[in-house]
């Protein structure tokens, strides 16, 4: 089923990134596991970027996530943390693959609506935008979520990982 979300295309997107709610239901599965559920997430669009995907801490289980050492740093939005996947019946551990700004403390005080929410990369669990599986991003540093309203060319990002 399409996500009935009108087009956009990445390079109408604003420099700096601005943030906004999502006017859709956001879901993250691993296998038959929940990880993610919510239509009251936020969501940052940069220009050249799909749009990165915020979910409130409330929506999020959170028994399956693990704070890592690992963190990155964005000059809009300060010091990102990064959990790991824990899964249940011994499956192998997702590492660094979701991660959260519980501190936003960038240029630019607007990212606080971010604050404690709660990011995921697409993979290796499905991501949805309503009942649209989306894509990943190319590349492994922004973790944009690719629907099929989504046009442009998409940068696929660089970055350094830690401080």
């Amino acid at each position: 089923m399409a996500s009935n979300l009108p087009q956009e295309n990445v390079w109408d997107y604003p420099r700096p990134p601005e943030i906004e709610p999502v006017q859709a239901r956001l879901r993250v599965i691993f296998n038959q596991i929940v990880l993610a559920d919510t239509t009251r997430a936020m969501r940052i669009i940069e220009t050249s970027h799909p749009p990165t995907y915020y979910i409130p801490p409330e929506d999020v289980n959170q028994e399956y996530l693990n704070r890592n050492d690992k963190t990155s740093y964005c000059g809009y939005k300060g010091l990102a943390s990064y959990y790991d996947f824990i899964p249940p019946d011994n499956q192998p551990i997702v590492k660094a693959r979701i991660w959260s700004y519980e501190n936003p403390t960038g240029s630019d005080e607007k990212y606080i609506g971010v604050k404690g929410y709660f990011s995921f990369y697409v993979g290796p669990w499905d991501c949805y935008v309503n009942d649209e599986k989306v894509e990943a991003q190319p590349g492994d540093f922004y973790g944009g979520w690719k629907t099929k309203n989504i046009t442009g060319k998409v940068n696929a990002g660089s970055g350094a990982w830690s401080l």
